[in-house]
């Protein structure tokens, strides 16, 4: 049966070759008419910080533009949000909020801008997946001192004043292969384009040594970053803390559910099983109905879930389900604060 397995994992990998060598074309050509200038990154009138990743999701974007965003609040940046906007139903340009309220429709906006609308203050974040009009829609009606773009070092259309590139430390070797094979987006020596590099997730698992000596390779800043635990939340955002060893069955929809799975193991509940989703999963009532049954058949008390996984489940009705989020906080080291603090004083 291993043979075969073998065997039949080299056939499906040659079947996937032709659609990984048009994919690495289309990245590379992209690039090299960026720095021919064919393509043009165009600048704009304020300062531009650009939140991105190497491999296809999982590394913690969404935490990180949060961080920098109430960072720089507290230098008194004026601070604004452009995404994409990744699975929204919408299109164009949709201001998600002027920083005053929050919303909770993420079928509008997508689930990691609907997020950070609830848990930033005055900070007005616009989707679109045209970046420079995006941009500038901010520039005209609020007049940002900086901009943070989440999800953008693939997007070139705008020039950057700082280009963050995040390496997720979970992931393993084979993880750094292009897509479909591995999650890489495109070739890892596209990463000199960035000026610093973070390992996130550093507290939950050592960075793989040989992306850590690839990663020194570039000559550039690199600095390590912890994801933090603080607090359980219902859905209507109130605090619950559970009793020591609550039986609880974690459920997620993200890129990288073993990170997840390694935060609660820090928390005091007992985690007797596990449901993972596809990255971005668009809850349906039969999942809730299978959620409940899970419950009964684990003699299980709650159901434990991510921040981005419970903006997709609130317009769902959950009955009697006792399901709560685990609030975590972005934190990058010390000294990669201060450099980063000292490129805009």
């Amino acid at each position: 049966m291993s043979g075969w397995s073998r065997i039949t994992e080299t056939k499906v990998k040659f079947l996937f070759f032709p659609i990984t060598l048009f994919y690495w074309g289309v990245i590379y050509w992209r690039n090299i008419f960026y720095n021919l200038n064919f393509f043009v990154s165009r600048k704009i009138p304020t300062k531009v910080i650009s939140v991105g990743n190497m491999t296809a999701g999982g590394t913690g974007k969404t935490p990180a533009v949060i961080y920098l965003s109430q960072l720089f609040q507290t230098k008194n940046y004026k601070v604004a949000v452009l995404s994409r906007g990744y699975g929204r139903k919408t299109a164009g340009t949709q201001l998600v909020t002027d920083g005053n309220n929050k919303v909770n429709d993420w079928r509008n906006f997508g689930d990691e801008p609907t997020l950070m609308s609830q848990k930033l203050d005055n900070v007005p974040i616009v989707v679109d997946q045209n970046r420079y009009r995006g941009a500038m829609y901010l520039i005209e009606k609020f007049n940002p001192d900086m901009i943070i773009m989440d999800d953008a070092f693939q997007h070139r259309s705008i020039e950057r004043d700082l280009d963050l590139v995040l390496l997720n430390s979970q992931a393993g070797q084979s993880d750094y292969r292009l897509i479909p094979h591995g999650l890489l987006r495109e070739p890892f020596s596209h990463i000199k384009r960035a000026d610093v590099i973070i390992f996130t997730k550093s507290n939950l698992t050592e960075p793989s040594p040989k992306i850590v000596s690839r990663a020194k390779k570039t000559n550039l800043p690199i600095f390590n970053s912890s994801i933090a635990h603080n607090k359980f939340l219902n859905i209507n955002s109130e605090v619950y803390k559970p009793e020591n060893k609550t039986r609880a069955v974690a459920v997620s929809g993200i890129a990288d559910p073993k990170s997840f799975y390694k935060s609660l193991d820090k928390t005091n509940i007992e985690l007797v099983s596990k449901i993972a989703y596809v990255d971005h999963h668009e809850f349906k009532q039969s999942d809730i109905d299978q959620l409940k049954k899970t419950l009964i058949d684990n003699s299980a008390e709650i159901i434990v879930t991510t921040e981005k996984d419970m903006i997709r489940l609130t317009n769902l009705d959950l009955g009697e389900i006792n399901i709560y989020s685990l609030s975590i906080d972005f934190q990058l080291d010390e000294p990669g604060e201060k450099y980063i603090t000292n490129l805009f004083k």
